[in-house]
């Protein structure tokens, strides 16, 4: 994964990468009712729900990793941005599919549309620790995509310059 040293190589990036791991892991860990705001800060893991944390941990690592590097892709990539949508498209799709099972904040959301909101919701509290490994899936397979393009679009790069 020399990939991964070449774009981090960049504190930009390293920087970027440390601000997308907090900022969804903050407000997933909200929503997923692992902390707590009041009446004090507080971090809570019931038994059993370690899965889900794990889950959700290393879908925002991985989230973290993603979106960085295809941001540095988009820059090596300026001109043909029919590539560049694919891996972008993949991280977005894999961070929304980990925020399910969203606990008062779902109830409050489903509760509007009646049965139907009652279904959805059942739905993703039953599936809930299955749409985060589908979501982790979606993002490793989007990290090993986005590498080998990297890989691919650095050597052609180099032999460009050189020539």
């Amino acid at each position: 994964m020399s990939e991964i040293k070449l774009v981090f190589s960049n504190y930009k990036y390293v920087a970027l990468s440390l601000a997308i791991f907090v900022g969804l892991l903050f407000p997933l860990l909200l929503i997923s009712e692992y902390i707590f705001l009041e009446p004090y800060f507080i971090a809570h893991v019931n038994s059993g729900t370690e899965l889900g944390l794990a889950l959700i941990v290393i879908m925002v690592g991985l989230a973290g990793l993603v979106l960085p590097m295809n941001i540095y892709r988009i820059k090596m990539l300026q001109t043909s941005k029919k590539k560049m949508s694919g891996g972008v498209l993949g991280s977005m799709i894999g961070s929304a599919a980990g925020a399910c099972g969203c606990g008062p904040v779902g109830f409050a959301v489903f509760s509007t549309f009646g049965s139907l909101g009652a279904t959805a919701s059942a739905f993703l509290t039953n599936y809930e620790i299955p749409i985060r490994i589908a979501a982790i899936a979606i993002l490793a397979l989007t990290l090993y995509t986005t590498s080998k393009s990297i890989q691919k679009e650095c050597q052609i790069n180099l032999k460009n310059r050189n020539e």
